[in-house]
């Protein structure tokens, strides 16, 4: 095992080249994920929620049954499983192939990290600042990208295989790409959709409220959920931008695979699951989410990287 210098400097030897800030970056976001999972399982607010509403979730929950905090915990459980993905896709892409010096792994960090950075901002649409995810924000920027400024890669890697439809395991891979490219185009449509009308048909009839009756309900109810909805885009396009170019510059071996299965997991997990556990089973709205979710599974059980 290689010794340190006796003459390193302490900061150095811990950030490395990079990567460990990369690492820790990763971390926090599976952790985060898992704190949005916990407060939306349990369908708390976080203090500046309930400071902001004027209410707390359980005072909301004695009205119209419950459904509106249904409606937001659902937007919360989502995000949550979305945030582990991403932090589980980040760590394949830091431990393999840009540990490897492989370029277009650094540019997807870049990429899917910028996405998700900026899609706070998303908030003046909205006009809900969020100070505990700003916060989270602000935090985890300088090292996310002191770890980008540090591993930025000089080689150029493995050339990129081309897609064939003629094996097993390259037409699951292909499904699987497909379903990358579905959830960029979900969390753009989805980023969109909370930034300006809020709501979709589905959403009001689960509730069974207008937005006119949300806003007598509460006046600030419109935007908090707005701010939700607006994450969880965001959310769903940076882990669709960090997934894509792993399946278009990488065939699917061992470990792509098992880090594949963890995000699939996490965050179809999530996103379906909270549903049926609220009752919000409209086919129009859940339909193309459980669709990716089987289609994404047969994906990965073509692509299993059978011993040779």
């Amino acid at each position: 095992m290689a010794e340190t210098p006796r003459n390193a400097g302490f900061v150095g030897t811990l950030v490395g080249d990079g990567r460990p800030l990369l690492v820790l970056s990763s971390l926090a976001l599976v952790a985060f994920g898992g704190f949005a999972l916990f407060l939306g399982a349990t369908g708390h607010f976080l203090p500046h929620d309930t400071a902001y509403l004027g209410m707390t979730s359980r005072q909301l929950c004695d009205l119209h049954a419950c459904r509106i905090v249904h409606f937001m915990v659902h937007d919360r459980v989502s995000f949550g499983g979305v945030l582990i993905a991403i932090g589980v896709a980040y760590l394949w892409l830091v431990t393999f192939p840009l540990k490897a010096g492989e370029r277009w792994a650094w540019w997807t960090l870049l990429a899917s990290g910028g996405a998700g950075f900026l899609s706070f901002l998303s908030y003046l649409g909205y006009g809900y600042l969020d100070t505990w995810h700003g916060a989270g924000t602000l935090a985890l920027l300088p090292v996310f990208a002191a770890g980008l400024l540090l591993t930025r890669p000089t080689g150029s890697g493995p050339a990129r295989p081309p897609f064939s439809l003629a094996t097993r395991a390259e037409r699951g891979r292909a499904l699987v790409a497909l379903c990358a490219f579905g959830i960029v185009a979900a969390g753009l449509t989805i980023g969109t959709v909370g930034s300006t009308v809020v709501f979709v048909p589905q959403d009001l009839e689960f509730m069974r409220l207008t937005r006119a009756e949300l806003a007598a309900v509460n006046p600030r109810l419109v935007p908090l959920i707005a701010h939700d909805r607006a994450g969880f885009g965001g959310a769903l396009l940076s882990c669709g931008l960090a997934l894509l170019p792993c399946l278009v510059y990488r065939r699917i071996d061992r470990g792509l695979w098992e880090a594949l299965a963890i995000v699939g997991v996490a965050g179809f997990g999530a996103a379906v699951g909270v549903h049926p556990a609220i009752g919000y089973t409209s086919l129009t709205h859940l339909g193309p989410a459980v669709f990716g979710a089987v289609a994404y599974a047969v994906g990965l059980a073509l692509a299993w990287p059978r011993r040779t």
